[in-house]
């Protein structure tokens, strides 16, 4: 059976990150820092993600004189959707804590 897309760990670290604040914009180093996955790995994920319209993203120019511009990410709304449902799927549900039955006493 295949795997459903953008259910990779790294894929779900990504969305858990963005998903901290879904309506903000997120650096791609803030972004790597806060989920531990190198750019390598990082920016293809956020690349995949923005070619299917579940992020939008942007340049910014830096604040700081003679820093390069910085992109910047953001969930779109059926990104959210989505990271949201990859993220509850993924997360195992808190296991109910039942008691075992009690055993009856015999009378002795």
């Amino acid at each position: 059976m295949p795997r459903r897309p953008d259910t990779s760990p790294q894929t779900l670290r990504v969305f858990a990150a963005l998903l901290e604040d879904p309506e903000g914009w997120h650096y791609g180093y803030a972004l790597s820092k806060r989920t531990g996955l190198p750019s390598g790995t990082l920016y293809p994920i956020l690349m995949r993600l923005a070619e299917r319209e579940l992020l939008t993203t942007r340049w910014e120019e830096a604040t700081t004189p003679g820093r390069p511009p910085r992109h910047a990410y953001q969930l779109t709304p059926d990104g959210t959707a989505l990271a949201r449902d990859r993220v509850a799927q993924a997360t195992p549900a808190p296991a109910s804590r039942v008691r075992p039955a009690a055993h009856p006493r015999t009378a002795s």
